[in-house]
């Protein structure tokens, strides 16, 4: 079975320290990067592209909220244009960058409280579908594992990868533990690996409750502001080889080609 592990990448701010991106992009098979508007620069964006061609690493735009001070972790609720602008902006200034190198983007993963907002509201998220497939319909479309996002694309006729996240628990309605919950976050590489292993073996989410969600997984997510994000990101490569999974960037993968 193909697998994908993905991870946000280029997140350079005061909230994060980017010291390891070069690392995991030597374990991952496609980067999130950050465009500048929750955290990352044009020199973040372009060193981070560079690393992603040399070790085979499909590009994806990781737009957020143009809120650095919270790092697009605050929720803001926007008129329709200003979400329409955030996404084509950001993916227009990745794409800038990466044709300079000779690499295209070919994912869209929405960042924080953009993303989450979206899972939970079919409007946001049908406005965030519609916009990507505006922008060029071959993109794919990374997106949470059945949330109003999938639902949402699935009218546009996007290409989908649902993912899944290696660090994040999740609550009985399948959305992520929020970040104000002590228990939100799995820091422990073992743990984190072993829940990655059960959820793509099963095809279904694990609930913090004991609860599983029946889903498809395409895509397996690493933060890259998590302070053991690489070790996760080895153990949980290892393990999924070792299981036999083919791992992929998103963009090489069947049902994208």
């Amino acid at each position: 079975m193909e697998i994908n592990i993905n991870c946000d990448l280029g997140e350079k701010s005061k909230f994060h320290n980017n010291k390891f991106d070069s690392d995991l992009l030597k374990i991952v098979n496609s980067a999130n990067i950050a465009c500048g508007f929750h955290a990352g620069d044009k020199i973040t964006m372009k060193d981070t592209i560079e690393t992603s061609k040399k070790n085979n690493v499909s590009i994806g735009a990781h737009p957020s909220f143009n809120d650095p001070e919270n790092f697009g972790r605050k929720r803001l609720n926007l008129e329709k244009k200003e979400i329409q602008s955030l996404l084509v902006n950001q993916y227009n200034i990745l794409q800038s960058i990466a044709d300079k190198q000779g690499m295209k983007v070919t994912h869209i993963k929405p960042h924080g409280a953009l993303n989450n907002m979206a899972c939970e509201d079919i409007v946001l998220a049908d406005i965030i579908a519609e916009t990507i497939s505006k922008i060029d319909n071959s993109l794919i479309y990374l997106v949470p594992t059945g949330s109003k996002m999938q639902e949402a694309a699935k009218k546009y006729n996007m290409n989908i990868a649902c993912e899944i996240f290696a660090d994040r628990n999740y609550e009985d309605d399948g959305n992520l533990v929020s970040r104000s919950k002590a228990n939100a976050i799995i820091l422990d590489p073992e743990k984190a690996k072993k829940h990655v292993l059960t959820m793509v073996k099963d095809q279904a989410l694990n609930c913090l409750s004991g609860k599983k969600i029946n889903c498809a997984i395409d895509s397996i997510c690493i933060h890259g502001d998590n302070k053991l994000s690489l070790e996760t990101a080895k153990q949980i490569k290892e393990v999924l080889v070792k299981n036999n999974f083919d791992l992929k960037p998103l963009d090489k993968m069947r049902k994208f080609t």
